[in-house]
Parts: C-alpha cells; sequence; structure tokens
C-alpha cells in the first residue's frame, strides 16, 4: 500500500520509467527459507534414522514404521517451531512499532535528530536531508515507517506467515521425509533397502543442495556436495552407533 501510494506521488516521467522497468531480484526468500529448512531435515532425520535401524538388523517393516512415526511427529514439532518464530517475528514488530509510535509524539525533536543522524551515514548533507526530515515530520506514518526500517531494520511482518511457516515446513519435511523411506516399502529385508536408500536419498541431497544454492545465490555445486556430505555423515554415523551397540 506504501509502494502504491509512493508510485503515485511520483512525477509523471519518473512513473514512467519504472512502469517500463522490470526488477528481477528474486523476493521469495522466506518461502524458500521454510522450504530448505523442511527439506533438508526431512531428508536428513528420516534418513538417519532408517540407516540406524537398518544398522540394528530391525526389518523393513519395523524400519517404515518408525520412519513414518518420526516423519509425522518432525513435521509437526517443524511446523510449530516454524510457527511460534514468525509469531514471535510478528510480535516484536508490534512492540517496537509501538514503543516508537510513543517517542515520536513524546519527543518528536529527538526523532528527528535520529533521522538526519541515519540520513548523514549515507553522506547526504545537512542542506540536504533537512527538507527530507522536515517532510516527514509533517507525515507521522510516512516518519513512523521510515524509522522501523531505517533506524529499527525492521520489515513489517505479513499477518498470515505464521501459519503459511507452519504449513510449509511441516510439508517439506513430509515430502523429504519420504523418500528415504520409499525403499523400505518394496523391499522386505533392511539390509538390502538400505543400499537403495542410501543410492536415493543422496541422489535427492544432491538435487536439493543445488537447487538451494540457486535459489539462495551461493554456488550449486558447492552447497549440492555439502548438502549430500552433511545427509552421508548424519546416516553413517546412525548406522555405524547401531553396530556398534547391535553387531
Amino acid at each position: 500500500m506504501a509502494d502504491a501510494e509512493h508510485r503515485l506521488s511520483l512525477e509523471p516521467e519518473k512513473q514512467t520509467l519504472l512502469n517500463h522497468h522490470t526488477e528481477k531480484h528474486f523476493t521469495a526468500g522466506e518461502i524458500v527459507r521454510d522450504i530448505i529448512i523442511g527439506v533438508s531435515d526431512g531428508l536428513t532425520v528420516p534418513f538417519a534414522l532408517a540407516a540406524g535401524l537398518s544398522g540394528a538388523n530391525a526389518t523393513s517393516a519395523i524400519v517404515l514404521t518408525a520412519g513414518i512415526a518420526e516423519v509425522a511427529a518432525g513435521a509437526i514439532s517443524m511446523g510449530l517451531g516454524g510457527y511460534l518464530a514468525a509469531k514471535s517475528e510478528a510480535d516484536h514488530y508490534k512492540r517496537e512499532l509501538k514503543r516508537e509510535q510513543e517517542e515520536i509524539i513524546a519527543v518528536p525533536d529527538t526523532e528527528a535528530a535520529e533521522v538526519a543522524e541515519i540520513l548523514a551515514q549515507y553522506g547526504i548533507e545537512a542542506h540536504e536531508y533537512a527538507p527530507v526530515v522536515n517532510a516527514l515530520r509533517r507525515k507521522p506514518q510516512a516518519w513512523l515507517d521510515f524509522m522501523m526500517k531505517f533506524e529499527l531494520g525492521l520489515e513489517k511482518p505479513d499477518p498470515r506467515r505464521a501459519l503459511h511457516s507452519a504449513m510449509t515446513i511441516a510439508i517439506a519435511y513430509v515430502l523429504g521425509g519420504i523418500v528415504p523411506l520409499v525403499p523400505y516399502i518394496f523391499i522386505p529385508r533392511a539390509a538390502e533397502a538400505v543400499v537403495f536408500s542410501v543410492v536415493v536419498t543422496l541422489v535427492a541431497l544432491l538435487f536439493f543442495g543445488y537447487a538451494k544454492g540457486y535459489f539462495t545465490g551461493n554456488k550449486p555445486f558447492k552447497s549440492a556436495l555439502e548438502t549430500v556430505l552433511i545427509g552421508a555423515i548424519a546416516s553413517a554415523a546412525a548406522f555405524g552407533m547401531a553396530k556398534a551397540f547391535h553387531p
């Protein structure tokens, strides 16, 4: 809404330039972060559990039952964690918004000086930022938005963010968790199923790591190798511990 009002106040020629310019920045960071959290843990934790149970000579039926239980519990736990994190972020924003609003009313000169200080940090001279400070003082809501963003570094969270985060993480966890368990559905002997589980999961981790690196702006191949390495270490550790205590 604020961006729309800002664009409406621009000069016609500048508005025309903006209308013909398309930004190609990636703006779905929060969704991607939730998917990464869900899929990463979903692939790794059930994978390690299945490998550990296989190392303890459990049957495929037991591995599958325990794996499904873990995926269900993990999805609920991870989803709830995502919900609480997003809710805490929204509550923090509301508290800071109220505090900043009270300060603008109680000590406007101090807040105006803070605006000047912020602008000065960008190399703007006093005679250049003075009109900006005065303009913001005439528009309390814009002033408040400016202080929240540039003084506190806080962006207004989406009110639906908590629920969306919970659902995204939970679904991503389930989708990731199913992958290492699929071989146990078709192969009765866990000792054989674990081999296929390792291959399938490492391939999935490879593709997931590459996609993660691509969307987050990191080196895709490096991200893919790191993701595979983490999954391999986790499963090998679980398998080794199980073999050590249950030869």
